[in-house]
């Protein structure tokens, strides 16, 4: 009888550590869809986004050694896949960020039209939003970070993250009535 022995995702980590091309080749098929799933939502389509992931995991192999195991893998990956699509667009958010905010457009306070929205939707109405507003849109509401981190990280003041994520919501919220009022 032959047993098979399913590899664990800290063999895999550590034989990439060696220079294994096998396992990076495992690595790179094991979490190819985790990184997919996240470049999506900072790319506007998917070529970009398959650029991204492969940038990302050139990283990966790269920077493998300085992996710390008592964490999870799938965190570091996320930081490198979220930092990679960030560089790849700084130079088109440095430019867009150059816009006068003095003459920002008020935010409407109807937040029920965004409530009603499911993650499909959200994912679908998303790819609409100029690029700066999706970013900031995926770093605060689905990815976590704070504005004083999106700032540091695109080089704005906290403050002009806010307005993006606003403008990013309000346009959301237009996108998903207009939505309806063409399917209803």
């Amino acid at each position: 009888m032959h047993l098979t022995h399913r590899i664990t995702e800290d063999e895999i980590v550590s034989k990439c550590k060696t220079g294994s091309l096998k396992y990076q080749e495992l690595l790179y098929k094991q979490f190819y869809g985790y990184a997919m799933g996240i470049s999506v939502r900072y790319s506007l389509n998917q070529d970009d986004a398959l650029e991204v992931v492969n940038d990302a995991f050139i990283k990966v192999f790269n920077y493998i050694n300085t992996y710390n195991t008592d964490k999870p893998f799938r965190a570091w990956l996320r930081t490198i896949v979220v930092n990679t699509a960030i560089d790849r667009r700084r130079k088109e958010l440095k430019h867009q960020a150059n816009m006068d905010l003095d003459h920002a457009v008020g935010v409407g306070s109807d937040a029920s039209a965004i409530e009603r929205l499911n993650a499909q939707d959200i994912l679908k109405l998303m790819k609409k939003l100029p690029q700066l507003q999706l970013t900031i849109f995926n770093m605060y509401e689905i990815d976590g970070y704070n504005h004083d981190e999106i700032g540091n990280i695109l080089n704005l003041p906290a403050s002009s993250s806010r307005v993006y994520l606003s403008r990013a919501k309000e346009k959301l919220r237009q996108l998903l009535t207009t939505e309806t009022q063409n399917h209803g």
